[in-house]
């Protein structure tokens, strides 16, 4: 019987978005990025490559004193040794950069100067750096433009001319579509409060007798599941779900 061809290459990213692991194929597709977020498609023939293995599929030479770097979901930098095996698989990674220079890049944040000793940096980060409130967000100041909303999965290039500079401004309101007690409800996110999933789910006024419990899950805010009291809020995103349940008390 024959053996089936392998495929052409299996998609890291892929993999990651579909909760699969690598399948078995000629070649592993992730994105990589030399000194800036310019990012292209590379392939290796291993899934758990040394780093040296992935900047020769880049057309560089190992030697000359780079450092790679894995970019985590969260928008960490996982540093990649250029002797060691990385697993491509399992370390949740579909994009990978690169720099020569050990120069550090300096930005500001709310007026104030940081310096960053990598070409990049996350919007999860500036946001510990920027502590927003709670109706806030962090932005990128964009000169003659439209200035950027950083979202903490978000990668901002430092190394273009200039400095950047950042700070925490009121987050604006979206629509959101959330599900209550079954049914589709459009809100102004990125927040709701207790008493208002109950006026979607109960509309109207109540008797004083009547009390509400509410459960929710797959929100944005950590956790991402629970119940939530009145006077409380969540922060929601597309398709978070709400259970209501109303009581009348003897």
């Amino acid at each position: 019987m024959a053996t089936p061809e392998l495929p052409e290459f299996d998609d890291v990213g892929d993999a990651l978005r579909e909760g699969r692991s690598l399948r078995p194929a000629r070649a592993y597709r992730f994105q990589f990025a030399l000194e800036n977020l310019d990012f292209r498609a590379l392939t290796v023939a291993d899934p758990i490559p040394l780093g040296r293995q992935v900047l020769e599929a880049a057309g560089l030479e190992p030697d000359r004193g780079y450092s790679l770097f894995a970019i985590l979901p969260t928008g960490d930098f996982e540093d990649v040794r250029l002797d060691e095996p990385f697993d491509l698989s399992t370390a949740g990674a579909e994009r990978l950069v690169a720099f020569l220079t050990d120069r550090e890049f300096k930005f500001e944040v709310n007026d104030d100067q940081q310096r960053w000793g990598k070409p990049a940096i996350s919007g999860r980060i500036l946001n510990q750096i920027a502590k927003p409130g709670p109706e806030e967000a962090v932005f990128l100041e964009v000169r003659g433009g439209t200035d950027v909303l950083v979202e903490p999965a978000m990668l901002v290039d430092l190394s273009a001319p200039g400095i950047e500079r950042f700070y925490n401004a009121p987050r604006p309101s979206v629509e959101i579509e959330i599900i209550v007690n079954t049914r589709p409800r459009v809100v102004r996110g990125p927040t709701v409060t207790f008493e208002q999933i109950v006026e979607l789910a109960f509309p109207g006024p109540h008797e004083a007798n009547v009390v509400f419990s509410m459960t929710y899950r797959k929100a944005a805010s950590k956790p991402h599941a629970g119940e939530l009291s009145a006077h409380g809020s969540v922060t929601i995103k597309q398709g978070t779900i709400f259970n209501v349940t109303r009581t009348v008390q003897s």
